[in-house]
């Protein structure tokens, strides 16, 4: 008997995964690509998007060809910031332009001083003012330097409806991008900016759908649904949603540690928005307050720099236990640097010979990096009624990352969090009636309890 799966497509910045998930949520197959980067027309880099297509359709011609498996839905879940301009048929009308693209001063002006400045509007977008980050600055900027490729545009789909429209052939979009950091969205009046509008972009964006709907496949193959695609980050908040009720806030870590609460009403802030916040869309269309810290990058960098001096390699730190002497002994040590800002940490200033060894130096980095995320995600938290504290992704293996943020915030449980593949599996789970008639399954997240603790 065939087994029935559903297909996602986990599509990172790096990596571009195939998983066939069963009715368990267990990853029964798996294909991974990677692409070497192409440039666009300025010789900046970009995603190679003739392969990326290329690999849906052959990723897919592999799995409808095993007879052991049955795919009932695909999904898709994409990094954000990213739009494909494409004709009336779908075809691509220019490069993925790269987020990272670096956004032109005069233009940038103009558009503030035209809309009320970038105070206005980050406020009402829930958006910092973030270049090429904003995709909605992206086709404003393409209206005004290309406006014969403007014209020629039918839609601009940011890139999981992109590649959900190759293979259900439908142009639509969703409000887990759409409302990502774009500057197009408004949060207080739940519909598009006057901006937008004003400058007829609404036009060049296809209707929005609900992250959970399905539409028949175009692709060859039978009785199965296609869902619409999500933003990455928020499809990773999913499978948290589905198996905890009470409030709670996710920190997500990798190269950026983003906190993420779904439980904070409030709006934004001025001062927040100055210190990294923002609001992500949860696929069911309601606001997610989230700040964020480049704090993995920073961690990456300094543990070189430790690793360099004490002559260790860099890799150390992973099994590295933690000691609470040490760090009762560097609490007392208050003088040195102060943090810069709220982005990056004091450490970068401290003097290496301070240290006798390579574990005091990490123990103080960790304690350096620890306050700059209790500020943080103290921002995320505020104004909410949240007890517990979630730590997936790279530090929540990091015991002296784990031991230090529950001594940082005493007031609230703090667990590690452990699944497989959060986004691919939230993206499965988003359509999961469409395609799973079993219960959602309570064993999907595994967690270890970090307890307070005094540090003598």
């Amino acid at each position: 008997m065939k087994k029935q799966v559903i297909a996602i497509f986990d599509v990172g910045k790096t990596n571009k995964k195939l998983f066939l998930f069963d009715e368990r949520y267990k990853i029964v197959f798996e294909r991974s690509a990677r692409f070497t980067e192409t440039e666009d027309e300025d010789g900046d880099p970009c995603e190679n998007l003739e392969s990326l297509r290329l690999s849906v359709f052959d990723s897919l011609h592999e799995v409808f060809r095993r007879p052991e498996f049955d795919v009932r839905a695909i999904n898709f879940a994409a990094y954000g910031a990213s739009l494909v301009y494409v004709d009336e048929n779908g075809k691509p009308l220019a490069p993925l332009y790269n987020y990272l693209k670096p956004y032109p001063e005069q233009l940038q002006r103009h558009f503030y001083e035209t809309y009320g400045g970038e105070e206005k509007v980050a406020y009402s977008t829930a958006s910092p003012v973030l270049g090429s980050l904003n995709s909605g600055m992206q086709l404003y900027r393409i209206k005004y330097e290309k406006p014969a490729l403007y014209e020629r545009i039918r839609y601009a789909l940011h890139l999981p409806q992109y590649l959900s429209f190759l293979v259900s052939g439908r142009m639509y979009s969703d409000m887990t991008s759409i409302g990502c950091h774009t500057q197009l969205w408004d949060f207080s009046k739940n519909d598009y900016h006057e901006w937008v509008r004003s400058e007829e972009l609404d036009e060049k964006l296809a209707p929005i759908v609900a992250g959970d709907d399905i539409f028949p496949a175009s692709f060859p193959g039978n009785g199965y649904g296609v869902g619409v695609g999500l933003h990455d980050s928020s499809a990773a908040l999913i499978p948290y949603l589905v198996s905890f009720h009470e409030p709670f806030v996710l920190i997500s870590t990798g190269t950026w540690c983003i906190s993420l609460n779904p439980f904070n009403h409030t709006p934004l802030t001025k001062a927040e928005l100055e210190a990294d916040c923002l609001c992500y869309m949860h696929y069911q269309g309601t606001p997610v307050k989230a700040s964020r810290l480049f704090a993995g990058y920073e961690h990456e960098q300094q543990v070189k720099r430790i690793a360099e001096y004490f002559g260790q390699p860099t890799s150390r730190y992973r099994n590295m236990a933690y000691n609470p002497r040490i760090v009762a002994k560097l609490r007392k040590e208050t003088a040195g640097p102060v943090p810069i800002g709220s982005k990056v940490s004091a450490f970068a200033q401290r003097n290496l010979s301070d240290y006798g060894s390579y574990e005091e130096a990490y123990h103080r980095l960790m304690m350096d990096l620890i306050d700059l995320q209790v500020i943080s995600t103290g921002l995320a938290i505020k104004g909410s009624d949240v007890k517990r504290i979630f730590v997936d992704g790279g530090f929540s293996k990091n015991a002296i990352f784990m031991n230090l943020l529950a001594n940082a915030f005493p007031e609230m449980e703090v667990f590690a969090a452990s699944m497989a593949q959060a986004t691919a599996v939230g993206a499965a789970l988003a359509i999961h009636s469409a395609w799973n008639t079993q219960p959602l399954p309570n064993d999907l997240i595994e967690l270890r309890f970090y307890a307070h603790s005094n540090e003598t």
